[in-house]
């Protein structure tokens, strides 16, 4: 991996995928919406973010360090009651979609934070926010919703809680090429780790998280020590200029959320991954 994506080798399973997608003339397969949290703390050295690697077994990006995310479900789309913050038709505005699904993709970003980190953007009023969520109800909660026996509506009214979505600012549109069997349309945001909150290491889909600076991240994929994807390899690339957790977020009131979706070009019997 190198700092210039625009025309990356690609090798191992990506690369199977891709020339059989040429070859065998697949269709591509329709996006999933989905949502991905950058969280960030502060930290002597700058802002940290918080990383998963998702185990060998899983079907999408096996052995990959991300942020935490997940498909957008259902239910996510049903909080309107419990939603303090700008309103979904300014998140669709920034996010280039309709009102209803921005409201979705922020509800998806709050709730998969919550299930993949432990970490809950919600509090019990508009000025406020949940201290602690290390405890057995909660746990039980967070399994509960990462098994989908209970909706995210349900358990925000649940609580008596509200999603806080100015806590999130959008940062970047991503969607996975077309030769991928599973594709996703990702939109990602930033985040604080709130006051008093902590990350656990809870999600059956990762086997190691951390807490990194983004250039370190960016030195170890460079280096080989790392697998990640473009876009949270660019991601963290994007962050490395900012001295405080504040910085990062006021810089999201300004970036340009265009969707990005890689190119494959096949030379020479070898598959090329390209991002424009």
């Amino acid at each position: 991996m190198v700092r210039d994506l625009k025309s990356q080798l690609l090798s191992g399973r990506m690369a199977a995928e891709a020339l059989s997608f040429v070859h065998e003339g697949r269709t591509a397969a329709e996006p999933r919406p989905a949502s991905t949290v950058i969280l960030l703390r502060d930290s002597a050295a700058g802002p940290e973010v918080y990383l998963l690697r998702r185990q060998q077994s899983m079907a999408f990006a096996a052995g990959m360090t991300v942020f935490p995310g997940g498909r957008v479900d259902p239910t996510d789309s049903s909080i309107a009651d419990s939603w303090s913050g700008p309103p979904p038709e300014w998140f669709g505005e920034r996010l280039g979609c309709a009102a209803d699904t921005a409201a979705a993709y922020v509800a998806a970003a709050v709730r998969e934070t919550f299930e993949e980190s432990g970490v809950l953007l919600a509090g019990p009023s508009n000025e406020s926010i949940v201290g602690d969520t290390t405890g057995d109800d909660w746990e039980a909660d967070r399994v509960a919703l990462e098994s989908r026996e209970l909706g995210f509506a349900d358990f925000l009214h649940g609580r008596g809680l509200v999603l806080r979505a100015d806590l999130l600012g959008a940062w970047a549109h991503w969607i996975t090429p077309e030769f991928e069997p599973r594709r996703y349309d990702t939109r990602f945001f930033v985040a604080a780790l709130p006051a008093g909150q902590v990350t656990r290491d809870v999600t059956s889909e990762s086997d190691q998280v951390a807490w990194m600076l983004p250039a370190e991240a960016v030195r170890a994929v460079e280096a080989g020590e790392m697998l990640m994807l473009p876009p949270t390899y660019l991601c963290c690339l994007d962050l490395t200029p900012y001295g405080t957790v504040a910085d990062a977020l006021a810089a999201s009131a300004d970036r340009e959320i265009r969707p990005i979706m890689p190119t494959m070009r096949v030379e020479n019997g070898q598959a090329f991954l390209e991002t424009t």
